[in-house]
């Protein structure tokens, strides 16, 4: 399962849209639980394959839904589930245990449903670059879809109810993924997320809640759902994402009015690395990207495309190595065909 899909590039990795050498992807995620059933985290088992059956019989009234790859827990294993993560279709900690789930996942995979995650519908979708607007439009033609088969449970007060407080409200989380090496470089990083705390939003890494900041790419994500409106959060989310690239723009100056030489070798060393390598782990490879990323905003490497480099980013991943070569791999085996995988990507690049 999904070897096929690992062979193509994520829709949200296409390096196209706003200011897409920084911000490499924009998503929306809207919670919605149905009216009348207990949330996933106090439902029994049967009401929890009732949600699965209520999302089917959708599926069955709805074209929209109909179309794509739906997939039922029981059927992924743990090395799909670790694909879904790494591609960003479902969180880290959905498929684990509980069977009565399933996830759909569109076309084009800029949208997925995660059904019986912490709500019982949760609604994804992701765009290239800075599109705070074009990715909630995109997930409220799937709610809208869902909406017009099933009751949402909403409180005239309190707007969407969820199973953890903090989602009640609009019940949508906006975030961007966003790459800040200059301000990393240049140690102004933890002075700029302080300022992004306090402007209600909150920083995470990579995989969202609870991972680590690898390849200098950080999650900035609005904190309040209740008391906003989603215009309210969509600008909020696009006004920081637009200060955030100004402060990394200055980062980057500063390095080169600094330290140019040092830089500049920092970057070719790193794309030296890449490209003739005989063992790399993930950590490695995205560390390394970072650099050479920035060198390619930079115009140091001016002869990489950037869905190249995102290409590599995501091949890189565990899950989806062993998915693109079709064979499970240990560790070890891992990191001699991941550096096997980055040489032939960048064979035919370089001055």
């Amino acid at each position: 399962m999904f070897d096929e899909m690992a062979k193509t590039p994520a829709a949200w990795l296409s390096g196209t849209g706003e200011e897409s050498l920084v911000v490499l992807s924009t998503r929306v995620r809207l919670a919605r639980n149905v009216a009348g059933c207990n949330f996933p985290t106090a439902a029994d088992t049967e009401t929890r394959n009732q949600i699965v059956s209520y999302f089917d019989s959708a599926r069955t009234r709805c074209e929209l839904f109909a179309e794509g790859q739906y997939y039922k827990a029981p059927d992924v294993t743990t090395l799909d589930r670790d694909f879904l993560v790494e591609r960003h279709l479902i969180s880290p900690v959905f498929l684990n245990g509980e069977l009565s789930k399933a996830v759909l996942i569109s076309p084009t995979e800029r949208v997925s449903i995660m059904v019986n995650e912490e709500d019982h519908f949760r609604i994804q979708a992701l765009s290239s670059g800075l599109d705070p607007q074009g990715s909630y439009d995109l997930a409220m033609k799937y709610e809208s879809a869902l909406g017009q088969n099933l009751e949402f449970d909403y409180d005239m007060d309190f707007g969407y109810l969820t199973a953890c407080p903090t989602n009640a409200g609009t019940g949508m989380r906006a975030s961007v993924l966003i790459h800040l090496p200059g301000l990393v470089l240049t140690r102004d990083i933890d002075r700029v997320i302080s300022s992004i705390t306090r402007s209600g939003l909150i920083v995470r890494g990579f995989y969202g809640e609870g991972s680590d900041v690898l390849g200098n790419l950080f999650q900035v994500s609005n904190q309040n759902t209740l008391g906003l409106s989603e215009k309210d959060i969509l600008s909020q989310i696009d006004r920081v994402a637009r200060e955030i690239i100004e402060e990394e723009a200055k980062a980057r100056e500063r390095l080169i009015d600094e330290a140019a030489d040092m830089i500049e070798d920092k970057i070719w060393r790193a794309f030296g690395i890449l490209k003739h390598a005989r063992v790399l782990t993930s950590d490695e490879v995205m560390n390394l990207l970072s650099a050479v990323r920035l060198g390619h905003a930079m115009k140091i490497i001016d002869f990489l495309d950037i869905s190249l480099i995102n290409e590599i980013l995501l091949l890189s991943q565990p899950a989806h190595l062993q998915k693109y070569y079709g064979t499970e791999m240990d560790t070890n085996r891992r990191d001699f065909v991941r550096a096997q995988m980055v040489r032939e990507k960048l064979r035919n690049t370089g001055p």
